[in-house]
């Protein structure tokens, strides 16, 4: 059995490895025009664009949304394997995959405009939004685990082929995690660089009918919620629909929860979403974010949630998706079935 769950293992890591994005494998990302899709030349924007104008607070702008399932994740291609071999691992790993978990676009996805117009279009064919996931900005993750990103102006026609590709249908966009939480390993002007991308590319992505975009948030035992409120002001959270916590993090739901209420209320009362991912056990003692042992899966994709200004708990990271070379893990990104099955088996669903 060790023998067969070690090639079954080396199989994934080889599709995942050859996928063309580390970050997320799926046959809808960075697959250009070998799935089809519809590209053109991308519309160009002004440099520099003129901010996202405010968008007023009011209700839900996802509220009653149906999140696309991918029919073909690494969740469901264990599960299928699994079937027969180990019908009660299988069963287990279904409840992954028959939930939604974000499409992450960095710069593995080498034709983004097609990967995004892909995403959407598969998605829409079914009556469902896409999360998607836009990540590549330079310096991304201060040289760590999941370090990476595009130069300066790479990054603006990058995030104008991305936002072309949405063409106005509906999607759910997760802005650059981290992107602002964690700047401070950053030059003063490279921060302020850093500031300014964030701004260009939400006000790209605002000229998208249909599209909410959330802006990077933390998570709850990162920064206090005044520091975290001032990083999202100067980023013109004001022309957002919101900001995300918790992305690839363990934090409690309620603890985000009372956290985002506390920066909304320095904001002007801006909703938030939160990825229960893998937070239905909390985070550990220490707080570990690289593949904490003991965790499992949290609350599925809904924009049913416990507060009025939390839009919808979202997987935002895929489980059973490594965050990283430690804790016997592979590379961030590429998929561990063993970490997968343990949220699983862990969790309440």
């Amino acid at each position: 059995m060790a023998g067969k769950n070690l090639l079954i293992a080396a199989a994934f890591v080889v599709l995942a490895a050859c996928s063309e994005n580390p970050i997320s494998p799926d046959p809808t990302v960075g697959a250009g025009s070998k799935n089809g899709g519809t590209p053109t030349d991308p519309a160009a924007f002004p440099d520099p664009m003129p901010p996202a104008p405010p968008l007023s607070v009011g209700g839900n702008p996802i509220s009653g949304a149906t999140f696309w399932v991918n029919p073909n994740s690494s969740a469901k291609l264990q599960a299928d394997a699994w079937r027969v071999s180990r019908p009660a691992d299988a069963a287990q790993m279904d409840k992954i995959a028959r939930n939604s978990q974000a499409q992450w676009m960095d710069g593995g996805t080498v034709d983004v405009f097609t990967a995004v117009n892909n995403a959407v279009t598969t998605a829409a064919a079914v009556g469902a939004a896409p999360v998607l996931v836009a990540y590549n900005i330079p310096q991304r993750d201060c040289g760590g685990l999941s370090s990476g990103g595009t130069t300066i102006n790479g990054y603006k026609g990058w995030i104008a082929a991305f936002a072309n590709g949405l063409a106005g249908r509906k999607a759910i966009v997760i802005l650059e995690p981290d992107a602002l939480t964690q700047m401070d390993c950053l030059s003063a002007a490279d921060q302020t660089m850093r500031v300014d991308l964030i701004q260009y590319a939400l006000a790209v992505l605002k000229t998208q009918a249909n599209v909410a975009v959330y802006l990077d948030g933390g998570n709850s035992s990162w920064k206090s919620a005044g520091d975290q409120a001032n990083r999202l002001t100067r980023a013109n959270v004001a022309g957002a629909d919101g900001f995300v916590l918790n992305v690839s993090n363990f934090q409690l739901t309620s603890n985000s929860i009372a956290y985002g209420k506390a920066v909304s209320n320095l904001i002007g009362g801006k909703h938030f979403v939160i990825d229960t991912s893998r937070n239905g056990l909390g985070p550990t003692a220490d707080n570990q974010w690289c593949n904490p042992a003991g965790r499992a899966l949290g609350s599925p994709n809904t924009t049913v949630t416990d507060d009025s200004r939390v839009d919808a708990y979202l997987w935002i990271k895929p489980p059973g998706e490594s965050d990283g070379s430690c804790n016997g893990a592979p590379i961030a990104g590429l998929w561990w079935a063993d970490y997968a099955l343990g949220l699983a088996e862990r969790s309440s669903l």
